[in-house]
């Protein structure tokens, strides 16, 4: 099992899943848009790189950040909520041939339950469910999971994750004070942040390659209780809700990491 693993984009997720991997002797490369965080990577361990993705191809040193690895994780937000008009699968069009040449054998894309539409009813999402989002974010995540997929010189897996939370970032933030909330009624599919890390590990160490997993806590309370009820707990305004409208929504079922990565969640939500 290669122990040399870059990781692109070390944000909320990718800085603790590197020091995490550091401290199991791994050797890891990592990326970052901003000049600042460089020496904050460094100080962890982390050979860091300045680069970015852009529609017309990655800035900064791609072939030096890839060399001597055997695996990379993707871990880039698309960024489509703030802007609607970014061509997420371009980037990622554009990085696949400097993959190709460098000696990355293995990629793991960390992708986003939004590939699965909301839908009244709250369909059961398992492992073996097709996509089938109708929304720009969700069509082109769909896209570009095919991409990886259909290469042949590296094998990808593809790790959907539910709505992220952990240390300084919960949901209940964003709802809260807000009004007229849609989807009361929905499931809640929520991942700590500690099982993120987990799973991910738990993926290299099994040499889970060319696999497609959907990640999300095993339990799904009602959206509405369950917000309320956590801003009670943090202390913050509840959130108001429209249970006029029919509530649509999904439940994210996480079996195939249960059972095939012999997972066991540790953070509930």
């Amino acid at each position: 099992m290669s122990k040399h693993v870059s990781i692109l984009g070390t944000g909320w997720l990718g800085l603790p899943l590197a020091q995490q991997l550091i401290k199991e002797n791994y050797t890891i490369k990592g990326s970052t848009t901003s000049e600042n965080k460089l020496e904050i990577l460094r100080q962890d361990g982390v050979t860091a790189y300045p680069i970015s993705l852009t529609e017309e191809g990655p800035i900064g040193d791609m072939i030096s950040f890839l060399k001597d690895s055997q695996i990379l994780i993707i871990n880039i937000p698309p960024g489509l909520r703030r802007n609607p008009a970014i061509n997420f699968v371009s980037k990622i069009q554009n990085l696949i041939p400097y993959i190709e040449k460098s000696n990355i054998q293995y990629v793991l894309f960390v992708s986003s339950t939004s590939v699965f539409a909301d839908l009244e009813g709250f369909p059961l999402i398992s492992g073996e469910t097709l996509p089938n989002a109708t929304s720009n974010a969700g069509k082109q995540l769909i896209e570009v999971e095919q991409l990886l997929q259909n290469r042949t010189a590296f094998k990808t897996t593809i790790l959907r994750f539910a709505g992220l939370f952990g240390p300084g970032r919960h949901p209940a933030n964003m709802l809260s004070r807000r009004t007229g909330i849609k989807n009361p009624k929905a499931p809640v599919n929520l991942i700590h942040l500690e099982d993120c890390i987990g799973i991910i590990k738990q993926i290299i160490e099994t040499q889970s390659w060319g696999q497609i997993f959907n990640a999300s806590y095993p339990d799904h309370p009602e959206k509405g209780q369950y917000y309320s009820t956590i801003c009670d707990e943090m202390g913050l305004p509840k959130p108001d809700y429209d249970y006029e409208t029919p509530s649509k929504g999904k439940v994210i079922e996480s079996g195939k990491i249960i059972e095939q990565l012999n997972y066991q969640f540790h953070s509930g939500i």
